[in-house]
């Protein structure tokens, strides 16, 4: 793996550095062939090697391992610190295309951002966010995606002792809209203004010649996360727990914890035991979205004009004219998939 880091290049503030916790008796579950041919993983590694590899008990030459930190709304309340609670960022590679991607360790071990947790995961878990975000990049809808998955020898307490695993995720990035609420909470306008600066550079360069590339990066993410959720629309997805901690800046399905497919139609079918009045059910994932990028537009407010108000404007005008979009987004999905042109009027 050649890596290429540059969010470790950030301020401290944004992260901490620590190595993932070592584990007793790592073995292989499944290794995702095609995905490590494409950021150029030593074929010739034995099962053995990439156990320890990713398992975190080796560190591989040329990575930096950062636990990132992060705020976020959670079922519409604020939590002003987050973060990496149980999973470590190697770093950023590049592959032989000159293509950037994260690679995180997920279940690595507690963080300063654990919160009484273990910092593990069970495997449980590990396999079914590989198979799910597998199967949701085959279906053609951005995700992260899973390079390995890896027992770790160990128990791991929940309601009763389980197998521990450790998953290795890949994405194009690993930042949220709580990682600028994080700064934009505590009034931090220059770590916000380096945040933003750094995702426009790194995933969206063409917005650095823009009039406003604030306002530009708040359109930028709407439009990607108004694509994303009319795709999960068209497959019956329910992704479970849609805080903003778990909104990808660059449109990705990120964090599937208790996410499910629909097999009969029902607009209120919940699968997550922890919400019980439906926040997230598969109805409500346009309107939900769109509150979530309202948080995210409020976050952007004081870079976008240095008067409040004006820039204010500007950002609900964006937000405004979410629904028209994902309508528009919506019918396309649903219309391709009877064999319908969504730009004919009839078709509606």
């Amino acid at each position: 793996m050649l890596f290429d880091n540059s969010y470790d290049g950030l301020p401290q503030e944004f992260y901490e550095r620590i190595n993932p916790v070592p584990v007793q008796e790592p073995k292989l579950i499944i290794f995702n062939d095609k995905l490590g041919k494409i950021l150029g993983i030593d074929k010739n590694k034995t099962r053995k090697q990439l156990a320890e590899l990713f398992s975190g008990n080796v560190v591989p030459k040329g990575s930096s391992p950062i636990a990132l930190v992060y705020a976020g709304h959670q079922f519409g309340h604020f939590v002003s610190e987050l973060g990496d609670g149980r999973a470590v960022l190697l770093g950023q590679i590049s592959t032989p295309e000159q293509k950037h991607y994260d690679i995180q360790l997920k279940g690595s071990g507690q963080t300063k951002f654990s919160r009484q947790g273990d910092g593990r995961s069970p495997l449980g878990p590990v396999i079914r966010e590989y198979i799910v975000s597998e199967a949701m990049h085959a279906l053609g809808i951005a995700s992260t995606r899973s390079l390995a998955a890896v027992t770790t020898g160990e128990k791991v307490f929940r309601e009763t002792a389980t197998p521990g695993g450790i998953l290795t995720r890949i994405a194009e990035s690993h930042i949220r809209v709580g990682t600028f609420e994080y700064f934009a909470a505590q009034d931090k306008i220059d770590n916000l203004k380096t945040l933003a600066e750094y995702t426009i550079k790194r995933h969206f360069p063409s917005l650095k010649d823009s009039t406003n590339c604030y306002l530009s990066l708040l359109e930028q993410v709407c439009d990607r996360q108004i694509e994303l959720i009319a795709k999960w629309m068209g497959i019956g997805f329910i992704h479970g727990v849609m805080n903003t901690d778990n909104t990808s800046i660059v449109g990705e399905t990120i964090d599937y914890g208790p996410c499910a497919f629909m097999d009969n139609y029902d607009p209120s079918t919940v699968f997550s035991s922890i919400d019980a009045h439906g926040r997230y059910a598969f109805g409500n994932q346009p309107s939900i979205a769109q509150w979530n990028m309202a948080c995210f537009a409020n976050c952007l407010v004081p870079l976008i004009d240095q008067d409040l108000d004006k820039a204010g404007e500007q950002a609900q005008t964006v937000i405004n004219q979410f629904p028209s979009k994902m309508n528009t987004a919506l019918m396309a999905v649903m219309c391709k998939k009877i064999g319908l042109d969504s730009t004919k009027t009839n078709s509606q």
